[in-house]
Formats: structure tokens, sequence, C-alpha cells
């Protein structure tokens, strides 16, 4: 019998005052058998930083037609493609071809670091790419914030992100590796 996913409920207030926007967010997330902790955390960051009404959580880790997070017009066009940990290359130029922009939110230290150097020469054909590396210290202090039910707080401001629970912060400062083309 196949393990299910887990689901977890998290309502999300956003303070992102970069774009100026301010919201709360009722949202249902769920963790597939093989995801770690510190990988929804990712998800669930990567939602905050682009947060938007169109923007939904797809198939990600089972369907490699789906991103992990992806934002369409109400025409169906794939507007914003998000990723999370080290894809393939071929599953990101794919994604490309197909959403105007592509963001993969990279994380693991070292590994991530090795990942972006052995593709960052494919990477920079890709005018529509932005890849964006996170801290490890700040991704598994997220994971440790895991909770069935959570009641978080973002704040956005200066390139920096904060995210609270009831009883811990954590700062992280992503690391932009490739900006897309102006």
């Amino acid at each position: 019998m196949a393990i299910k996913s887990t689901v977890y409920k998290v309502n999300l207030q956003i303070a992102d005052m970069q774009r100026h926007y301010y919201h709360e967010h009722a949202l249902t997330l769920s963790q597939h058998p093989s995801e770690t902790d510190e990988r929804l955390m990712v998800r669930l960051l990567a939602f905050a930083l682009h947060a938007h009404e169109y923007l939904t959580f797809g198939q990600g880790m089972t369907d490699d037609e789906e991103a992990d997070l992806w934002q369409k017009d109400l025409t169906g066009v794939i507007e914003r493609w998000i990723d999370v940990g080290l894809p393939d290359e071929k599953l990101i130029r794919k994604a490309c071809g197909r959403a105007d922009q592509v963001i993969v939110y990279c994380y693991g230290g070292r590994v991530a670091e090795m990942w972006y150097a052995q593709n960052s020469a494919q990477f920079a054909r890709l005018k529509n790419l932005t890849v964006i590396n996170l801290p490890q210290e700040s991704t598994q202090a997220l994971a440790a914030m895991v909770q069935r039910g959570m009641q978080l707080q973002c704040n956005i401001e200066d390139d920096q992100v904060w995210f609270m629970d009831t009883s811990n912060t954590v700062v992280v400062e992503p690391v932009v590796l490739k900006a897309k083309a102006a």
C-alpha cells in the first residue's frame, strides 16, 4: 500500500514592503512522502516571495509537466514558473519555453553551489531564467518550524525575508546567482 501525502494547514500573513503586498493566505500544503520538511518550507517561502492571487501550488515532485508553483493568467498562459531544489537542466530549459518567467530556488549549501556551477553555462542562454540560492542555515531553520497547523508571518524588506511563528524567527537572505535578462 502506498504511503499517503501529509497535509499541512498554514495561515500565512505576508507584509512585502518591496512590492507593497499585504495579505493573509489560508493555505493547504500537501507534502509528498519523499519530500523533506526543508523542501516543504522552501516552497512556502517561494510562495511568500511571489504571492499573487493567481499563484498556485503545482504537482512539482510527482509531475515533470508542472512547476512547484506557478502563476497563470486568465487564458491559461503560464506567466511565472517556480521550482525549488536542484532540477535537471533539461526540465528548466523546457519550463523556459513554456513560461514568461522561470525562477529556481536552490538550497543545500555546497551541493547547490556545485549544481549551479555545473549548469551555469547552459543557464546563461536562458534569458527568462532567474536562479536564487538560499543559505543552508536558513532553510534548515525553516524546516524546524514545521507543524501540521502553522501560524506564520512573513516580512520582506531590503532583500531580507523574516519568517516568524509564535516562538521562532528565521532571517533568510536570498542570493541571486542569475537574474533574468532585462
